[in-house]
């Protein structure tokens, strides 16, 4: 037993509930990274984008991965704001704040929507007006993507930022080694309290943007079907 643990004799409960937290981080963005790409194919197909399919890159820090993905989100972020500004150009006035406009009838939105598509892209897909509506017709785009952003980067700018991504494959000091770095033992509270926090808020954030997005997908192949 090393000297620190018998000074701090919660330490080896807190080295595992850190290795946790790590791999439940992992998995949270994981699971973002699916999201995102969903989203993403739904865009390209349905709405003429061309979003590129990302990926975590495993050999790099959680601040690199972050970045990755919020790039890809920004890219989403920048995407359904041309499409409201392209409804705004090609529509009367009454008829766009007819899109915004919480009382109108969902129908009446997507058939707008729809003929600016069919206009924009030459040919649009069944369910283009409906995509388009779900997206820019509800919060999804200024509190859900918008929150899960700003988290991204505050776990990227934070301690955790510069921990490697593939460390789980390792043994039990090692893993503790990468994550605490030049950290001293006995300040494992410390950095489980720091995972802690910024997990609570990520996976919170984390649920909403996911179910967000499995309703614009599960409304895609209900079109379909």
């Amino acid at each position: 037993m090393v000297l620190s643990d018998l000074l701090y004799p919660d330490n080896p409960r807190r080295r595992q509930e850190l290795i946790h937290l790590h791999q439940e981080l992992l998995d949270c963005m994981s699971t973002n990274f699916h999201a995102t790409n969903e989203l993403a194919g739904v865009l390209n197909e349905h709405l003429g984008c061309t979003i590129p399919h990302i990926k975590i890159r495993e050999s790099s820090t959680i601040k690199e991965n972050c970045d990755i993905i919020i790039q890809a989100m920004s890219e989403i972020q920048h995407q359904v704001q041309k499409i409201d500004s392209d409804m705004k150009e090609k529509l009367e006035p009454v008829l766009y704040q007819k899109l915004h406009d919480i009382k109108e009838p969902e129908l009446e939105k997507i058939a707008i929507a729809h003929r600016v598509f069919s206009v924009v892209l030459g040919e649009a897909t069944s369910t283009a007006g409906m995509v388009a509506i779900k997206l820019i017709g509800s919060n999804f785009i200024t509190l859900t993507l918008g929150k899960l952003v700003s988290l991204l980067a505050q776990i990227g700018a934070s301690v955790l930022g510069g921990i490697s991504i593939a460390i789980l494959g390792l043994g039990i000091e090692m893993i503790l080694h990468a994550i605490l770095g030049a950290v001293e033992r006995n300040e494992l509270l410390a950095a489980v309290r720091s995972y802690e926090e910024h997990l609570a808020q990520f996976r919170a954030a984390s649920e909403k943007y996911q179910r967000a997005i499995h309703e614009v997908t599960s409304l895609v192949r209900h079109q379909a079907q």
